[in-house]
């Protein structure tokens, strides 16, 4: 069996993405194929076409972190994308193989369930390991089980609660790769990816771009059925220690119309819980 070659595949990717014009390179003619020739990358980095072709190939997995860095900055690859491509090459160790039961920390624990805000614990794959009521009524594929990429991807009820669904999953199957790095040989994360690569063009079209992006906060709309539309911050906090577990919460401007709806969410939320605590207690 071959060794996997993640980093002919993310050179290639690159190459194929990036526009001669941006590279410096004038652009006579029509190309048959998209991006740069590789002679015109092996130029550009200073390298010969023949190494330059070993990379892709993956006869050569080892090249010097000069040599990376020459390639990064013909794609023009920003430093999450360049921390990307240093981390593909043999000369790192492999990262240690995550137990399959990740354990979220006990004080994380309580934190979920005294903050007043939609929060949640994700793994590196995106599953949801732990989270509050509030963040279930947000959306209720947030809940310990489910993966978040696959949510994404699949359910449809999941896909009508985001508008700008198209530039939602764009950053999430970047944030996927960033987040996973090199260890794509896992096999949970290659059972992933092989069933969202049969089951959507979308999937597959965008995890073949190899993009990656910071593991970082930002903003997010979402339709709600019952809070209307929400805008939202989402904050994204490294849990150390704990294998690469992030704590995600999402907030609202203060004193917006979503701040608004997101605590009368919240109020519903906590009414329901009281009611169904009451009948299942057979209080009044």
């Amino acid at each position: 069996m071959s060794r996997p070659n993640a980093l002919g595949e993310y050179l290639r990717a690159r190459r194929e993405l990036t526009d001669p014009a941006d590279a410096g390179l004038p652009v006579v003619g029509v190309r048959r194929t998209p991006g740069l020739r590789r002679e015109e990358v092996a130029t550009l980095a200073g390298i010969s076409a023949d190494y330059y072709l070993r990379l892709e190939q993956g006869r050569d997995r080892n090249p010097s972190p000069q040599v990376l860095q020459a390639l990064a900055r013909v794609f023009r690859l920003d430093a999450t994308a360049t921390e990307h491509l240093l981390s593909l090459t043999t000369a790192r160790p492999p990262a240690p193989r995550r137990p399959r039961r990740e354990v979220v920390p006990l004080g994380i624990r309580q934190l979920l369930d005294t903050i007043n805000l939609p929060a949640f614990v994700e793994s590196r794959m995106f599953d949801v390991l732990a989270a509050n009521r509030l963040a279930t009524a947000v959306s209720p594929n947030i809940r310990p089980g489910v993966n978040r990429l696959r949510a994404l991807f699949l359910d449809p009820a999941e896909q009508d609660l985001h508008p700008d669904w198209e530039q939602a999953v764009r950053g999430m199957v970047a944030g996927f790769r960033t987040s996973v790095g090199s260890d794509v040989d896992d096999p949970r994360i290659v059972r992933l990816v092989g069933e969202l690569s049969l089951a959507s063009d979308t999937f597959r079209r965008l995890w073949a771009r190899h993009d990656v992006t910071p593991l970082a906060g930002g903003t997010m709309r979402l339709r709600h059925p019952r809070a209307g539309l929400l805008e939202l911050r989402r904050e994204k906090l490294p849990i150390s220690d704990s294998g690469g577990q992030i704590l995600a919460v999402y907030h609202a401007e203060p004193g917006s119309a979503s701040a608004r709806a997101l605590e009368a969410l919240g109020s519903w939320e906590a009414g329901e819980a009281r009611s169904t605590t009451s009948a299942d207690t057979g209080t009044a």
